[in-house]
C-alpha cells in the first residue's frame, strides 16, 4: 500500500505540468494554490535530481568497474546508496524552491558606454525582468520587490518583459504594486513572450491603466543634466504567432536623435549581434532566467546564441542578460543562478 501511494505521488509530481495545463489554467499560468505550486515544484525537482544523481552513480561505477571491481559492484547494487541519493535530491530541491520564491537581492554593476556624455556619468537605472506575477509570485512578493527597487532611488526603472502569467482578470490584484514604482526619469517596460499567451491586447490596456508606458517598437529620449540618451524598446519574437507586431528595431529608432547613445530593451538576448550593427550602445535583456540551475544553464546558453547571464561585449555594444527577478511557476527552482534586482550605473569613457 505504501509503495502504491508513493508511486501515485511520484506520478503526480512528474506530470503536474500536464495536469495543471489540462484542468487548472494553463502551463504558463497554473491557477492552483501557492502551497500546491511549491509542493509540486519541490517534488518535481526531487525526482529530476534523483534521476540525474542515480545516472551519475552508475557512470562512476561503470568507469571504476575494471580497476575497482568490488567497489563498483557495491555501488551498483547497494540498497542504501539510492536512498541517500533520494534524500540529497530532496534537500537540493527544497533549497532550490526557497531560492526561487525569495525576494531577490540587489545586484550592482557598472557599465562603460564610450558614447555616453560626461554629464550622464553615474546615471543609475534599475532593471527588473521576468517578474512572472502568478499564483506563485503574488501581490505580497511583488510589493516587496517594488519597495526594494524604490529604495534604490534610481534615475530610471526599466522592465524587460514577462511581467505576468495568466489573464488580466486573474492577475489584477497581483500587479497593482507595479503602480508604486518610482524613478526620477520614469518607468518603462516592454513585453516578453508570456504577455502574448493570455490576451495580449487586454494586457496592454491593463499596463496603461497602471500608468506603465510600454515601448512597442518605440523610443523615448531621456534627458538629465542637459544631456540625453535614447531609450528604445521592441516587442517579442513570438508576436507573429499571435498576429501581433514583430520586433522592429528600425521602427523603434525612427526619427531618434542622432549622435546619442542608445539603450535598447529587448526581452530575449538572441538578436544582440544584429542589434550591435544598428548603433545600439547597451542592450538589456532577460528571458533566460540565468538557466535557473547551475549546469543546466549551459543548455539554456546554447539555446540563446551563447548568452545566458551577465555582461557581454558584442562588437561595439554591451549586452546585459539578467538572471531575472522572478520565474515561471511551472519550474520554481533556482540553484546557483540567483534571481536579481539589477542596479546598473552608467559610466562615460
Amino acid at each position: 500500500m505504501i509503495r502504491l501511494v508513493l508511486a501515485v505521488v511520484i506520478l503526480l509530481g512528474a506530470e503536474h505540468q500536464l495536469i495543471t495545463r489540462n484542468f487548472f489554467g494553463s502551463m504558463a499560468s497554473p491557477e492552483i494554490p501557492f502551497v500546491l505550486l511549491v509542493s509540486f515544484g519541490w517534488l518535481y525537482g526531487a525526482i529530476c535530481f534523483t534521476g540525474l544523481l542515480l545516472m551519475l552513480k552508475d557512470i562512476v561505477a561503470l568507469l571504476a568497474y575494471l580497476p575497482f571491481k568490488r567497489y563498483a559492484r557495491s555501488l551498483l547494487y547497494s540498497v542504501r546508496v539510492p536512498r541517500v541519493i533520494a534524500a540529497i535530491a530532496a534537500i537540493l530541491s527544497l533549497i532550490g524552491v526557497w531560492q526561487a520564491v525569495r525576494v531577490p537581492d540587489v545586484k550592482k554593476l557598472e557599465v562603460v558606454l564610450p558614447a555616453l556624455p560626461a554629464q550622464l556619468d553615474g546615471f543609475r537605472l534599475v532593471q527588473l525582468t521576468d517578474l512572472h506575477a502568478s499564483r506563485l509570485l503574488q501581490a505580497a512578493w511583488m510589493d516587496a520587490v517594488v519597495e526594494k527597487t524604490n529604495a534604490l532611488q534610481a534615475d530610471l526603472i526599466v522592465i524587460t518583459g514577462d511581467l505576468v502569467d495568466g489573464t488580466p482578470e486573474a492577475r489584477h490584484h497581483d500587479i497593482q504594486p507595479l503602480r508604486k514604482l518610482q524613478a526620477k526619469q520614469g518607468v518603462y517596460a516592454i513585453p516578453g513572450n508570456h504577455e502574448y499567451y493570455a490576451d495580449y491586447a487586454s494586457w496592454l490596456r491593463a499596463f496603461r491603466d497602471l500608468g506603465l508606458p510600454m515601448l512597442l517598437n518605440q523610443h523615448v529620449t531621456i534627458t538629465q543634466n542637459d544631456a540625453s540618451f535614447v531609450l528604445a524598446g521592441v516587442t517579442d519574437t513570438i508576436a507573429p504567432n499571435f498576429r501581433e507586431t514583430p520586433p522592429d528595431l528600425a521602427a523603434a529608432l525612427k526619427d531618434a536623435p542622432s549622435r546619442q547613445p542608445i539603450i535598447l530593451l529587448a526581452h530575449r538576448p538572441i538578436d544582440a549581434l544584429a542589434n550591435a550593427t544598428s548603433g545600439v550602445s547597451l542592450q538589456l535583456s532577460g528571458h533566460t532566467h540565468g538557466g535557473q540551475i547551475l549546469g543546466f544553464h549551459k543548455v539554456v546558453q546554447w539555446a540563446n546564441q551563447g548568452f545566458v547571464s551577465g555582461l557581454y561585449k558584442v562588437n561595439d555594444m554591451q549586452l546585459y542578460v539578467s538572471n531575472g527577478t522572478g520565474l515561471w511557476a511551472g519550474l520554481p527552482i533556482r540553484l546557483g543562478r540567483p534571481s536579481e534586482i539589477t542596479e546598473i550605473t552608467l559610466r562615460a569613457r
